[in-house]
């Protein structure tokens, strides 16, 4: 008896609450589908939508190495639907009281934080794990690294030479050096279920869309945080008013809710009609819907450009204050960054030199690498 209590314990089926399957007693019968838990991993990933996506690039090569396991994930409330639908997680858990009850009470064989951030520290410090990777806090509230794969990625925050001048890694590549795992440039994991791709098919209809048109999407903001991460109003409006004198390019305009008024303001730069403003309230999966549209998207360092990433989007991504040589783009897209300005990237909220990052934006290049994608998708 105790053996198949055992047993039963060890299935990512059981939960203790209700039959795994209806009228099969697992207690009398033994278990039905059998699914061991194996290795148990949680990754904490506290910080920007954006980086929850660019860390669900980790899973494949953490399957590789523990094929047997569970893995879970706790994240803010506001990501938590990025990781839905995930092959490769096990169970999401959003960051509440409740989630710290229940973790708490957990042991899991490997702790992986992502952040470098005090509050995620200090849950990696607190959640029982035989082994701890990436960072957490010392006894005087200090970020630390917890393992030798973490050190380079923890002096990227602490050196901006070694970060804006002498670094050529990816983000995942050092991630997964955190990680202690093989890089292999896995791609994100991002998978719609069938009614959003209903939700798709429908409102590509809606909006009179169909397989022939070829469909250029504006991420036109970027998170509060970092409100210097984005192009402005005029740059937008001058690129889309050069697409538009082609006479055969749809334009979209996508965003979150920090964006709306900003896309309300560049729609009214044109006919109503004449461009795509689609909702920007509907949450982060109908926003994922609405930019699966589009087969190219502009965007700058933001949400939006990790989102068409991994939507496998062809996209165009800008630079100006943030580390272009951190992102892969998986040869689907072009980076364009200011080579040459002395003060780029910088990761400042205040600019000192009147935004020169921004102004050297090249809207021409952009125009031609665009043209250029389509005229090939048309070869």
């Amino acid at each position: 008896f105790i053996m198949s209590i055992k047993q039963i314990h060890d299935c990512k089926n059981f939960n203790g609450y209700k039959p795994c399957f209806p009228d099969h007693n697992c207690w009398e019968n033994g278990c039905k589908d059998p699914k061991p838990l194996g290795t148990k991993i949680l990754i904490v990933n506290l910080d920007a939508m954006g980086d929850v996506l660019m860390t669900t690039a980790q899973l494949p090569s953490l399957k590789r190495k523990f094929p047997v396991s569970t893995i879970y994930w706790i994240t803010l409330k506001n990501a938590a639907g990025l990781l839905s639908n995930n092959p490769y997680i096990d169970r999401v858990f959003t960051f509440d009281f409740e989630s710290l009850l229940i973790l708490n009470e957990m042991e899991f064989d490997y702790l992986m934080n992502v952040d470098k951030s005090m509050r995620s520290g200090a849950l990696t410090m607190q959640v029982k794990a035989k082994h701890k990777l990436g960072f957490g806090i010392n006894s005087n509230g200090q970020i630390i690294p917890l393992n030798k794969g973490a050190e380079y990625n923890y002096l990227l925050g602490m050196d901006d030479n070694l970060k804006f001048k002498i670094n050529k890694r990816t983000g995942q590549d050092y991630l997964s050096e955190t990680f202690e795992v093989d890089y292999q440039r896995d791609d994100y994991i991002f998978n719609f279920t069938k009614d959003e791709l209903q939700f798709i098919s429908e409102y590509k209809n809606q909006i009179g869309i169909n397989e022939n048109d070829e469909v250029i999407g504006f991420n036109t903001g970027c998170s509060l945080l970092f409100p210097n991460k984005k192009m402005t109003i005029e740059q937008h409006v001058a690129l889309i008013d050069t697409f538009l004198s082609y006479k055969k390019f749809k334009i979209m305009l996508l965003g979150g809710p920090e964006d709306e008024e900003r896309n309300i303001t560049i729609a009214e730069n044109f006919p109503t009609g004449e461009i795509i403003n689609t909702p920007t309230n509907h949450g982060v999966r109908k926003g994922a819907c609405y930019e699966s549209i589009p087969q190219v998207i502009i965007t700058g360092d933001s949400f939006g450009m990790h989102l068409a990433i991994a939507l496998k989007k062809y996209v165009i991504a800008w630079f100006g204050l943030s580390c272009w040589t951190e992102i892969d783009l998986y040869d689907r897209g072009v980076k364009l960054y200011p080579e040459g300005l002395f003060c780029a990237p910088c990761w400042k909220k205040v600019c000192s030199y009147n935004l020169e990052c921004i102004q050297m934006i090249d809207l021409d290049r952009i125009v031609t690498e665009t043209v250029k994608y389509f005229d090939h998708l048309r070869k």
